[in-house]
């Protein structure tokens, strides 16, 4: 029987050193090079897609616009301040959508497993090497070059052993970069960035640390997991792999649907009672339509205002049984928001997002966080 039981151990062992082949594909300025493809008069100049009205955002930057400190998200007064020559253009979504989608039929030739995050990004693993090049990266490059073929556009690449070190890289050498970090090579390359790189951590969770004295992906290496465990509790164990380059998650095709929601900017801020109920009822309305066209049942509501001074505040609100109607899912939205008001500032934004939908398990192997299906409505 202890031979059996060697064997057994054996196996194990063999699988858990399996070692996977991710790519990661991130499109270079997505929605901006798209204008800038097909407006020539575009090219080279600093380009914002977005609003650009007083109460409008940046959607994205070109990379002429990012010299100047313009990034997505960022109010349209601001990155006007920064970039006086900033160009304006409104969004194509239905355009970009339609690309993305000739992009992933592309990623399909070279993997069965393909992961998008969003419009502009995917995990695609290859360890298969469905079409037979021989290697991670000689996929990526065929991939890359048939973007840019085909679209016209340019994509950065990570190649790696698993999907956090894979985005990393994607990002190292930005725009139209390829970046390969091999297995043994993964810790190292970590521990030699900012822990503002790695994604997972946020801004609030960044800011603790370095208050802690960690800065870097070595210094976050440097701290035990007992010491992880009385500062970040249930992420230590996640922290500590990270520093390491360990991430065990797979590449998922079918993710489920964790959240879906909407949001509206305000022209001008809403400081009624009245008119932010009404505009409550009127993203809640949008949000529910959006639901009930994938069937998605959710038990958790959650509001976002954003103030007028820009403080940005979310407060969520969990039911035993899942949301079954439009109404009850503005009944919900209601019951977060009357605390709330009156309100001494007005509103320039306010969301509505539903999630925790009826069949939805943990992942085991810790997957992403689904980004949120989110309807913007500018």
């Amino acid at each position: 029987m202890e031979g059996v039981e060697d064997a057994e151990i054996l196996a194990e062992d063999a699988a858990e050193v399996r070692v996977r082949k991710i790519i990661h594909v991130d499109m270079d300025a997505f929605y901006a090079s798209v204008e800038q493809r097909d407006d020539r008069s575009l090219r080279g100049k600093p380009v914002a897609v977005g609003g650009s009205s007083r109460r409008g955002v940046v959607a994205a930057a070109s990379y002429e616009a990012r010299k100047f400190g313009v990034r997505s998200a960022m109010p349209s007064v601001t990155a006007k301040r920064q970039c006086p020559d900033l160009i304006f253009v409104p969004p194509r979504f239905e355009v970009y959508r339609d690309i993305s989608h000739q992009i992933r039929a592309i990623f399909r030739d070279y993997a069965d497993e393909v992961e998008p995050l969003s419009l502009d990004e995917a995990y695609l693993d290859v360890s298969a090497d469905k079409a037979g090049l021989g290697s991670a990266t000689a996929t990526a490059k065929l991939i890359r070059r048939r973007i840019r073929d085909e679209t016209g556009l340019t994509a950065s690449a990570g190649v790696s052993y698993n999907k956090f070190i894979a985005k990393l890289a994607s990002d190292q050498n930005k725009p139209d970069g390829l970046t390969v970090i091999p297995p043994g090579k993964g810790a190292a390359f970590v521990q030699t960035l900012s822990i503002r790189r790695f994604h997972g951590i946020g801004p609030v969770t960044a800011a603790k640390m370095e208050g802690l004295g960690i800065f870097s992906g070595a210094d976050l290496a440097d701290k035990d997991p007992l010491w992880l465990a009385e500062n970040f509790g249930n992420s230590a164990e996640w922290l500590f792999n990270l520093a390491r380059g360990i991430d065990h998650r797979r590449v998922k095709s079918h993710r489920p649907l964790k959240s879906l929601g909407g949001e509206r900017t305000f022209f001008n801020d809403l400081i009624s009672d009245t008119e932010i109920r009404e505009a409550l009822a009127h993203v809640s309305a949008v949000v529910w339509d959006r639901a009930a066209k994938k069937g998605a049942r959710g038990r958790t509501v959650t509001l976002k205002l954003r103030y007028a001074d820009f403080r940005t505040i979310t407060r969520a609100k969990s039911v035993p049984f899942a949301i079954g109607d439009g109404a009850a899912l503005l009944a919900a939205g209601e019951a977060i928001l009357a605390p709330l008001l009156p309100t001494e500032q007005g509103i320039r934004l306010l969301g509505l997002t539903l999630s925790k939908f009826e069949g939805e398990e943990d992942e085991e192997d810790g997957g992403d966080s689904a980004p949120a299906d989110l309807l913007s409505l500018i």
